[in-house]
């Protein structure tokens, strides 16, 4: 129980990684405030938490909409009077069919993405921060995309909005250290969740997509699991961090070992194959 009577916000706790680590930080005696925009699903993840023993409440969030993430952080410190744990999980790239190089992007496009996977974590953080501040204490993770710093298709709204919260995270770790509150980064590799619906629809074909890559992309030769987030992310909601801050660590099966030549490169495969 390694985080026993804790309280955390997971954004984008309704399913994949979020609901993952929502998951396993119930498992060792969290309570989780799963802020989503799919209200149905996150009330769904908090069913799966309550099984486990422990509290949860869902709240619809909009982590764009300051508002929004106001009244989530208003209504979490109502319920449990505090937040020992910030996950800034929601982000993604909804709408965009995987697409994003600098011959198809638009301004539109741009704002719409960059606002959800940066803009989004800085208004959560900044709603948080307040009342960990007050407390002196607590742990702040953000996930970010190995896009941001060794991308094998071009997504720029997205890579560079994650590539932004690596910037944002360091600067804060260094601000925040002597007030006793960490903040860290996991980069995931390649992991089997419905983040790849914006590139390719679920079937046999999307699954030996997901094989090839896995064989060339990564060393372990496997695609990465919800679960392989969820333990990163105990570890640094956890005690056993607390001499740990600023640090980015990389949930790849291996994948930052492989040279820059050696990547699949996304783009190639899908030019010369149907989905």
């Amino acid at each position: 129980m390694l985080l026993q009577d804790k309280v955390a916000v997971v954004t984008g706790g309704a399913r994949g990684m979020g609901l993952a680590i929502s998951l396993k930080f119930a498992e060792n005696g969290c309570s989780v405030v799963v802020a989503d925009l799919n209200f149905d699903r996150a009330r769904e993840t908090v069913e799966a938490v309550e099984a486990l023993g422990t509290r949860a409440m869902a709240v619809r969030t909009d982590i764009t909409d300051s508002n929004s993430v106001n009244q989530m952080v208003n209504r979490t410190i109502d319920a449990f009077d505090r937040i020992d744990i910030l996950v800034n999980n929601a982000g993604g790239v909804p709408g965009t069919k995987g697409t994003g190089n600098s011959d198809s992007i638009t301004e539109e496009e741009w704002d719409r993405v960059v606002n959800l996977n940066l803009k989004g974590p800085f208004l959560v953080t900044r709603a948080v921060l307040p009342h960990m501040k007050q407390r002196g204490r607590g742990k702040i993770i953000f996930i970010s995309s190995m896009g941001a710093v060794n991308p094998t298709v071009s997504v720029l709204h997205y890579h560079a909005a994650k590539a932004g919260v690596l910037g944002f995270a360091k600067n804060l770790a260094f601000e925040l250290a002597p007030r006793h509150i960490h903040v860290n980064t996991i980069v995931p590799g390649p992991v089997e969740t419905d983040f790849w619906d914006a590139l390719m629809p679920p079937g046999e074909a999307r699954k030996t997509f997901l094989q090839v890559m896995a064989k060339h992309e990564v060393p372990m030769e496997r695609m990465g699991q919800p679960e392989d987030i969820a333990g990163p992310a105990l570890f640094l909601a956890s005690d056993l961090s607390d001499f740990v801050t600023g640090q980015i660590i990389f949930s790849a099966g291996g994948q930052p070992l492989l040279s820059r030549s050696a990547t699949f490169n996304i783009e190639n495969y899908l030019k010369n194959h149907e989905f």
